[in-house]
């Protein structure tokens, strides 16, 4: 692919760990998979480590997702597994972790500018998880690695790792994917439409036309509240359970009007979550994994996945209740050069891909060994 450099690209000798932006398809509309268009794509990401002359030593982390490319360092969603001696060993790998296309931390999605120059709102197209790994793989062309030595993600980061193991088979050497499966499920679905259905039932969503509102407000209600209802599938019963049980939040008394603790917990990280992420994004990410299916187009998922060449390591947290370690399974026994599933003992469910990073490092580590 011939695409000019443009500014603000990595370049060797680039200190690590600050975003870089490449914008790709400036020169023609980008057309996705259901059939909309995007008039240019621009991707932010940051990199570790230093690539070699070869360019053999590049490896891909793939964020979930409300992540983001700012994988490690400082307030890194994943430090303990990236860096100097880590799982991830940046004195071995060049690693790079853009921000997904649709994402709302420097790469295009529904609140960048489209052609006339207006953020593109409700008019932003429907993406899927293929579209996001197509444009990581123009990235990739721009950065001149041709083939992955690992492509490495959780979540909706295993998904487009998935996507990247068929689409580019002949572009990824290994593949480490944890908590997902190779389609989403009704259930995933069901909570995915929920979280959906309650942005868009605020009044400041606009149809999702909100970022020039009058009062200077969008939907963070609604992003709240579907924060809220992610959060419980996330984490686990037995979890809650333990670390909540039925206490009150401090001095308040739910008989009369406050709140349990639980409650307490699932308002602070809607809130939290407001205050740096995009309701539009949140949407546009949470259809894309709803429509996750590795097998769409391609005579379905066991048809598809004859395609891998890559060596994979498949793992599952044993408490995921969003992604039950039934699809890991079903997952690694379809692939035809993966091990056996590396389960990941923790309470803390489907986080705990994020939560559990000496373990999960671990099988990291044996698979890029």
């Amino acid at each position: 692919m011939d695409l000019p450099p443009a500014s603000g690209a990595w370049r060797p000798g680039d200190p690590v760990g600050a975003r870089h932006f490449e914008t790709l398809f400036d020169a023609r509309p980008h057309v996705l998979e259901a059939g909309g268009r995007l008039e240019h794509v621009t991707v932010a990401y940051e990199t570790w480590g230093t690539l070699d002359p070869g360019g053999a030593n590049a490896v891909l982390v793939l964020h979930a997702l409300t992540g983001d490319s700012h994988a490690a360092g400082r307030d890194g969603w994943w430090d303990p597994v990236i860096g100097p001696g880590a799982p991830i060993d940046t004195n071995r790998w060049f690693v790079v972790c853009p921000n997904v296309l649709g994402g709302c931390q420097g790469t295009t999605g529904p609140a960048s500018p489209s052609a006339d120059g207006l953020p593109y709102g409700s008019r932003f197209p429907i993406l899927t998880i293929r579209d996001q790994a197509v444009v990581e793989a123009a990235l990739a062309d721009r950065l001149g690695i041709d083939r992955w030595a690992a492509v490495v993600g959780g979540s909706m980061g295993g998904m487009r790792a998935l996507e990247w193991i068929v689409a580019f088979p002949e572009r990824v050497e290994r593949a480490v994917v944890v908590s997902v499966g190779a389609k989403a499920t009704a259930e995933q679905i069901a909570w995915g439409s929920m979280q959906i259905r309650a942005i868009q039932a605020d009044p400041r969503w606009r149809g999702g036309d909100y970022y020039d509102a009058p009062d200077g407000e969008g939907p963070q209600v609604g992003l709240e509240i579907a924060r809220g209802i992610g959060q419980i599938s996330y984490r686990s019963e037995l979890e809650f359970d333990a670390r909540f049980g039925r206490d009150h939040q401090g001095d308040e008394d739910p008989l009369d009007g406050g709140r349990y603790a639980v409650e307490s917990y699932l308002e602070y990280h809607g809130a939290k979550l407001t205050r740096r992420f995009d309701a539009n994004t949140y949407l546009a990410l949470s259809r894309a994994m709803n429509h996750h299916d590795i097998g769409r187009g391609r005579g379905g998922v066991e048809t598809a996945l004859t395609r891998v060449r890559a060596e994979v390591a498949v793992a599952g947290i044993s408490s995921d209740r969003l992604y039950p370690l039934r699809l890991q399974h079903a997952l690694a026994a379809a692939l035809p050069n993966a091990t056996d599933v590396e389960i990941i003992q923790s309470p803390c469910g489907h986080d705990g891909f994020l939560v559990e990073s000496e373990a999960v490092g671990k099988v990291i580590r044996r698979a890029l060994a």
